[in-house]
């Protein structure tokens, strides 16, 4: 293994030589830390600033740092900007580059800060912008998901238990409940922001420094709310990253839960919803296959999401205070994420959106398996005043027999009805129709059509 002949010009003064190459391989973040380049700048745009407000620095000096860092930021968005390994990460890259666009004035930009603050305060920036980002897709996700419950408002279909028929319900009650889901994930997302909106700029390397900044300054500058109090936990906390990931693989799963019913509703077996050619795909061997791909890669992307969040619990559960170079390994799995979850977002919106609802199928297997069952106790209940316990037992044995007789509730005689209660009329058979049943659920928050308009007005007032 050779020995680079020359150390990092930023940090190498106390080294004789370089490190190994294989070693510089493995310190080297910039392949991926370039994706904060941005908030890099910013970062250091609203560092040089302050340190001229406060005399640090010659307004002289902050003037031709920010001409040169407006020419760095040009190149990176230009493409012309050479990323170079041997400079090991974004903020020595960036550095190095103003350091040969306007020499040795570049010096002084690194005066009262570390790359611990500056990393942290970088990576920060990036989550909040991603989270930004993440939570626009939700609501537009959640408009797909609510034009659908719209439009099923009158749509009657099963609702299952154990993936077994258990009552009628309509389309849109179902697919409220994932703008329910979404809206917490939504919620979730908002609520972290505000925990991580707090600057680490200025606390250096963990001990804070010496020279007369302001914090404060520095916080508004970039829209912080307020600068992070303890200087030690302000480079060493990535709760928020963690934060980020849990918020993320939380909403992964409700799009995999999804993504899992339309599997199985546009199987042959069910055929309760139709997705158009743009969200299917074909068999290299059998002609005849239409494949929810799509689903399913939203479905299996949840365990990568997982991954992340658990990789990155793994790295921080053993760092004693403050910064370990363990926290380089904080950024691929949360921007791996982010990709991931924009991807899966966008997706899942377009395929919601293309879905159609099968309604004579979705109508007819909702009265199958004595779906109704629970409808026949209720009424006896409430018109007989028999304990529930009892019309459960009475129901039960009514649902032996029809299954003995081969039919549903609606084909047995009245007689054998009487057979259980003589006080049963030929008025059981109404609250024995489906459309009856789901109409009848009118309790806040139930399946019956006027409550699920209630809460879709509701959810329009609040997403447009």
């Amino acid at each position: 293994m050779s020995n680079n002949t020359k150390s990092n010009a930023l940090w190498g003064g106390r080294f004789n030589s370089g490190v190994n190459d294989t070693m510089q391989a493995l310190n080297a973040s910039i392949k991926f830390d370039q994706r904060l380049a941005q908030q890099d700048i910013l970062g250091s745009l609203a560092h040089v600033s302050m340190l001229s407000k406060q005399g640090i620095i010659a307004k002289e000096e902050a003037n031709k740092i920010i001409s040169g860092l407006d020419l760095v930021k040009q190149e990176i968005e230009s493409g012309l900007f050479n990323f170079s390994e041997a400079h090991e990460d974004i903020h020595m890259n960036i550095e190095n580059r103003l350091f040969e666009l306007i020499g040795s004035t570049a010096g002084v930009l690194h005066t009262g800060r570390s790359r611990n603050d500056q990393v942290a305060t970088d990576f920060r920036l990036w989550v909040r912008d991603a989270t930004d980002e993440i939570v626009i897709l939700i609501a537009d996700l959640m408009k797909s998901f609510l034009h659908q419950a719209e439009n099923g408002i009158d749509t009657i279909m099963p609702g299952f238990t154990h993936l077994q028929l258990a009552q009628p319900v309509t389309f849109g009650h179902h697919m409220l409940a994932y703008v329910e889901m979404l809206s917490r994930d939504k919620k979730r997302f908002i609520d972290s922001r505000l925990r991580l909106n707090e600057c680490p700029l200025g606390a250096a390397a963990l001990a804070g420094t010496s020279f007369p900044i302001d914090r404060e300054l520095t916080a508004k500058a970039l829209s912080f709310d307020r600068p992070m109090a303890n200087s030690i936990d302000a480079v060493s906390d990535r709760d928020f990253a963690l934060e980020f990931l849990s918020c993320c693989s939380l909403c992964a799963t409700h799009l995999s839960r999804f993504s899992e019913e339309i599997v199985i509703w546009s199987s042959s077996q069910f055929n309760f919803v139709t997705l158009s050619d743009s969200f299917s795909t074909g068999s290299s061997i059998m002609p005849q296959k239409r494949n929810p791909d799509a689903a399913e890669l939203i479905r299996a992307k949840v365990g990568r999401v997982n991954g992340s969040l658990t990789a990155l619990l793994t790295v921080m559960k053993g760092l004693p205070l403050a910064y370990s170079k363990d926290l380089q390994e904080d950024k691929e799995q949360v921007f791996d994420t982010k990709d991931t979850m924009c991807l899966m977002l966008k997706v899942m919106k377009e395929m919601v959106a293309d879905l159609k609802p099968n309604k004579a199928v979705l109508l007819a297997s909702s009265d199958k398996d004595f779906s109704t069952a629970t409808d026949l106790a209720d009424w006896l209940v409430k018109k007989l005043k028999i304990p529930f316990r009892d019309a459960h037992r009475i129901t039960g044995n009514l649902v032996r027999v029809a299954e003995q007789q081969g039919c549903n509730l609606c084909g047995l005689d009245l007689d054998v009805f009487k057979s259980f209660d003589e006080r049963i009329t030929r008025e059981v058979y109404k609250v024995l129709n489906v459309v009856k049943s789901v109409e009848s659920r009118q309790s806040y928050g139930g399946t019956s059509p006027c409550e699920v308009k209630k809460q879709v007005d509701e959810w329009k007032k609040v997403l447009n």
